[in-house]
């Protein structure tokens, strides 16, 4: 028998004066702790082999395992710290040859760990598995024959992890052994969901190209039609910000990259950049799980979309590199809150040098307003269909600039044209009763439940027609969306401001928080594209209608839900850009087709709907970056401007521009009637601009908006 009093555990501590129970028990957790500790770090997922070893890095946010398969180190498992299972990595990279029918995955003998000023570092020396020695000794030895005696890929996998960070950073850096083809090579390869909450999740988000929710399926039908709804594996321009994000029930988990890295690249061959690979649920392994990853090589042109094994292989030489840096995180809330942690922790990048000054910019527009926008005895507008856009309008920013401009010569004659479209106008605001009687009807449009519904007969566009006879309705009668309650909502409260009758301002509330439980922006562009699908504008209306209802209610969670809707329209923003092709800042509209097949918004971007709803922020004289400090919104605001200056380089300055359903237009374009107004779209892919053409008022509006915000803080 062990003498309890006489114990010592050497290098463990001592055992002194305690009761004979308490120290038994000390004896007990200090002799089968490394036992418990290995069964804690057994892995979740069992569809592997597994040799009974495996390391862990972890901190406060996050705990990787990595595990050793028969074949050496090669897998991982990523969990929260209290032990929720979010995602296995699948490998430590993968390789599949033209001429080799099996993929092989990359393993490690072993591996090290390094300690650094901020954290540690695990480092494994991988190389592809010869298929010929782990076929050696087997009855698969007389009958199948492999050419290949050596890893065709070597080099290292790094994971990173800092004690205060949420941010794992992986690196790998692999080299071809020889002259090969490769059909794909895969690096970070994550399967979500496995071994723990399979195919359900919250949401989940490719930003610009895909944001499925619930149950629906990424690349699924509901907002586009097939060709055009396959985007597992799209276009590395269509991606509006470098990030692939999951959530489930409160918890998210992301990875990103960095778009402009030359993956590989053999002498004067081209340069592959790592092509996002995204599924949910997982149709690609046909698994019940979801899957993000990273490959090469990668679909530079659209014909080569969603090939997860290329139809043109990679040709590799002798020593040619092949990289991937990434990140990989767990966050708190959906994939909104995975973004924005990303962006929290890049910070948004730095808008490009306008085209102009704003000084400038604001003499230019003023300038066509006053001659090729301006159309005697009619008004401001473009000649072009309809020209009854065409009339006796007086844009604000007009007011400003002949008031500041007032000795100038186009100040001066703008006040000639100002007064006489005044004149035309007359009163136009609205009296009391005129309020009240508009307040009235939407209340006799409005649900018990606060919600307003969707009125295809209202829209004033035959989209819905189309689509309904082409294949099925774009929406239902009946149903309702975010944006069709906010806007009313909105409208409410003003009136109820207006009149100061407080039914308006209890039914707006109603519908505010009728719209409490909506994540994911939908309806904004209703007139032409899925009532669901996500949408820049509906986003915008909701964080400007949430804030001005904060304003009114004094409520924080009308400000809390008015920060969630305007972090959303980052999902939409382009945050970064190719070498070759300027795009910071530009904004996709929605991420469906229009009436199911004629135009793609996963592809195109459009300005002028980013450029409203910052026109809303200035006329309201709203202040994000003071609600929500953590995201730079003047920064924000300042490159979507910018980025919209350069789109009115797109006339007769660069030539790049082609309409589409008003080729007549296209003479009045070469003369220079449209200079100074911007187009409607922008391709992602080919850097082309088309549509119509859209007055600059807007781009006005925010230029002097930032500059009172700038001189402000001065």
């Amino acid at each position: 028998m062990v003498d309890l009093e006489m114990v010592k555990i050497n290098n463990r501590g001592n055992i002194q004066s305690m009761s004979t129970i308490r120290k038994a028990l000390v004896v007990l957790v200090l002799v089968f702790s490394p036992i418990l500790n290995r069964a804690q770090n057994d892995p979740s997922f069992k569809r592997t082999s597994y040799s009974g070893e495996s390391v862990a890095l972890e901190n406060d946010h996050i705990r990787f395992n990595f595990y050793k398969r028969v074949l050496g180190w090669g897998w991982g498992e990523i969990m929260t710290p209290s032990g929720k299972m979010m995602a296995i990595l699948e490998h430590f990279g993968e390789v599949k040859l033209r001429d080799q029918d099996i993929p092989v995955r990359f393993v490690a003998e072993s591996y090290s760990r390094k300690k650094t000023e901020k954290g540690e570092e695990l480092i494994f020396n991988v190389s592809s598995v010869v298929v010929r020695e782990v076929l050696a000794g087997t009855s698969f030895e007389n009958w199948m024959a492999y050419p290949f005696t050596e890893p065709v890929i070597k080099g290292t996998v790094t994971f990173a992890i800092e004690k205060d960070s949420r941010f794992v950073k992986l690196q790998y850096r692999l080299k071809s052994t020889g002259n090969y083809n490769a059909e794909y090579i895969r690096g970070p390869w994550l399967k979500l969901g496995e071994a723990s909450f399979k195919t359900e999740k919250t949401d989940a988000l490719l930003p610009g190209v895909d944001w499925a929710v619930n149950d629906e399926w990424t690349s699924g039908t509901d907002f586009f039609k097939d060709p055009w709804a396959l985007r597992m594996a799209p276009h590395p321009n269509k991606v509006s910000v470098p990030v692939m994000a999951l959530s489930h029930k409160g918890t998210g988990i992301g990875l990103s990259w960095n778009p402009k890295q030359t993956a590989s690249r053999w002498f004067n061959y081209r340069d592959h950049k790592p092509q996002p690979v995204f599924a949910s649920p997982n149709f690609v392994d046909r698994k019940n799980n979801h899957l993000m990853g990273l490959m090469v090589p990668d679909a530079t042109i659209e014909g080569h979309e969603n090939e997860t094994v290329s139809k043109i292989p990679l040709e590799l030489k002798i020593d040619q590199t092949i990289n991937f840096d990434a990140q990989l995180w767990l966050s708190k809330g959906n994939s909104i809150d995975v973004l924005t942690d990303w962006i929290k922790q890049k910070g948004l990048p730095k808008p490009s040098k306008p085209r102009w000054s704003y000084e400038e910019t604001l003499d230019r527009i003023a300038n066509a307003y006053n001659t090729d926008f301006w159309h005697k005895g009619k008004g401001f507008g473009l000649l072009q269909r309809p020209e009854k856009s065409i009339k006796p309008n007086v844009p604000n920013f007009l007011l400003r600039y002949v008031k500041e401009n007032k000795r100038g010569k186009t100040a001066k004659e703008l006040k000639e044209k100002i007064n006489w479209s005044l004149q035309q106008l007359g009163d136009e605001s609205k009296s009391k009763n005129e309020l009240i009687n508009e307040g009235e009807k939407l209340l006799t449009e409005q649900k018990p439940d606060g919600s307003f519904v969707f009125n295809p007969d209202v829209i004033g566009k035959d989209d819905f027609k189309v689509a309904t006879t082409f294949i099925e309705p774009m929406g239902l009668r009946g149903e309702t969306a975010l944006d069709v309650t906010i806007r009313p909502a909105m409208r409410l409260l003003q009136i109820g401001k207006e009149t100061k009758d407080q039914r308006f301002l209890n039914a707006a509330k109603n519908a505010f928080d009728f719209c409490m439980p909506y994540h994911r922006p939908e309806a904004g562009d209703f007139w032409e594209t899925p009532l669901h699908a996500a949408n820049l504008l509906a986003a915008g209306h909701a964080a400007v209608g949430n804030y001005l209802a904060y304003l009114g209610f004094k409520e924080e969670k009308y400000k809390d839900k008015a920060i969630y809707w305007m972090r959303t329209l980052l999902a939409f923003t382009h945050l970064w850009e190719p070498d070759n092709l300027p795009m910071l800042y530009n904004t996709k509209p929605v991420l469906s087709s229009s009436d199911w097949y004629f135009a793609n918004w996963v592809r195109d971007h459009v300005q002028w709907e980013v450029l409203a709803v910052f026109a809303d922020v200035a006329r309201y004289q709203l202040k994000w970056d003071e609600i929500d400090p953590e995201i730079d919104w003047l920064r924000f605001q300042e490159g979507i401007t910018n980025a919209a200056i350069r789109w009115m380089g797109a006339q007769t300055i660069d030539k790049n521009w082609l309409p589409h359903n008003l080729p007549d237009t296209y003479d009045r374009y070469l003369k220079g009637e449209y200079e100074y107004a911007f187009p409607d779209t922008h391709n992602s892919v080919s850097g082309n601009y088309g549509g119509m053409m859209i007055m600059p008022a807007p781009i006005a509006e925010n230029i002097y908006y930032l500059l009172d915000r700038k001189a402000e803080k001065k």
